[in-house]
């Protein structure tokens, strides 16, 4: 149905005029009354759309609210969204993804919701995610990859998040290891992956991704807008979030097939170009010591690389990262 509608808006739109209900059914191989319900649903989501006694259909203006009809319309990939889904409300769009997977969906299904009231983060944290004001969206992938190799996605996403900023803007975004998006210092974005596996072969992984988008300085609670904040704050203007969505799924196809063909260097490359304070010295603290280093970039598996005073370099899967005067505490 959802092709038909999308099929339907770009005939529409190639019109300088009227289409009749008649070539409109011929063209989409469905009723004259399937053309009208479909007319309906569109205006519903806010499509201005004239009817006209023996001349026929014709659209005016596209809505600036997000439905899977103004999402879909104007994407322009070949796998990814193609089956897409979005809630005005939900506890997590994770949940709905991986119960999506489990329902047998395909490869590249995105769940797209405007407010999450149970949103999650990286270790059990939750995430704010206020109506209207951000990019709630989880996705399923299925690739043929390792397990050993899915946290490669991860930062994968991370620069596809900071391309699109990057392409959208002025600003200069900068990946805080190992996946966090920030700007001037402060978290605009976050991501969560979660996997399903057995034993070598992954059966599938849902990427969640948020971004603070058109927050104002008072959405953001009083207690982490010391080290969080949005595009909108950052940048001093509002952002259109359906062209934004629209971007980040473009570009991340257009990533994930160049990982897939080539291997994760040129991921890597990304990374390292956007890596929050690489070269640049920090406090690092573990379990059993706490140390100076230089930050010098990431491994295939995701672990952040760093050089010791004494110039041993060392690999690292969790610390904790005093990150200097100015810089976001992790």
């Amino acid at each position: 149905m959802e092709s038909t509608r999308k099929q339907l808006i770009e005939l529409l739109t190639k019109q300088d005029g009227h289409i009749s209900g008649q070539q409109l059914s011929q063209q989409l191989n469905i009723s004259r009354t399937a053309v009208w319900k479909h007319m309906n649903e569109l205006k519903k989501d806010g499509y201005e759309i004239e009817a006209v006694q023996r001349k026929g259909y014709k659209i005016h203006s596209f809505p600036d609210k997000i439905s899977e009809n103004t999402l879909q319309w104007g994407l322009e990939t070949r796998w990814m969204g193609h089956q897409l889904y979005h809630y005005d409300q939900v506890d997590s769009t994770q949940e709905i993804v991986h119960q999506m997977a489990k329902q047998g969906k395909p490869h590249g299904t995105v769940v797209v919701a405007d407010e999450q009231i149970g949103g999650k983060g990286r270790m059990a944290r939750t995430w704010d995610s206020p109506k209207g004001k951000g990019i709630w969206m989880s996705f399923l992938l299925k690739p043929d990859l390792p397990p050993v190799e899915a946290p490669q996605l991860t930062l994968l996403a991370a620069t596809v998040i900071a391309k699109m900023i990057d392409e959208r803007s002025d600003l200069s975004p900068q990946i805080k290891w190992p996946n966090d998006v920030l700007i001037h210092h402060k978290k605009v974005s976050g991501i969560l992956t979660e996997m399903q596996a057995e034993q070598d072969t992954i059966q599938y992984i849902v990427l969640g991704i948020g971004m603070n988008v058109n927050q104002e300085e008072e959405d953001i609670p009083s207690d982490i807008r010391y080290k969080a904040s949005s595009f909108k704050i950052e940048s001093g203007r509002e952002w259109n979030i359906q062209k934004t969505i629209q971007h980040f799924l473009t570009l991340f196809e257009a990533s994930y097939d160049q990982f897939i063909r080539e291997g994760f260097q040129s991921v890597k490359e990304d990374w390292e170009t956007y890596g929050y304070r690489i070269g640049e010295n920090v406090t690092i603290s573990t379990m059993k010591e706490t140390w100076e280093a230089t930050l010098l970039g990431i491994e295939p598996d995701g672990a952040l690389r760093a050089r010791r005073i004494t110039g041993e370099e060392q690999k690292l899967y969790s610390a904790e990262i005093h990150w200097g005067e100015g810089g976001y505490l992790a």
